[in-house]
């Protein structure tokens, strides 16, 4: 699993891929997480709200800073 927390380095976006690590590691994933900050990658991703959580080429959330709990539960689901 690919898993891609898609933001421009802001406060918002830095707390979305901590809580994207804490819940990888809760549940025991075997995940890649790239932090994408570029702004031509970040196009790339379809993402048009950052920051932006992608989960195997498939964008799961857009503009919403995501707890622990809620990144658990999108990644169960994927």
């Amino acid at each position: 699993m690919v898993i891609q927390v898609v933001g421009s380095g802001c406060r918002n976006c830095k707390n979305l891929l901590a809580a994207t690590e804490q819940a990888v590691e809760e549940l025991k994933l075997d995940a890649r997480i790239e932090y994408v900050t570029d702004l031509q990658a970040i196009a790339a991703t379809g993402v048009l709200r950052t920051p932006g959580l992608v989960v195997d080429g498939r964008i799961v959330s857009a503009g919403r800073v995501l707890g622990v709990g809620d990144v658990k539960r999108l990644l169960a689901g994927s």
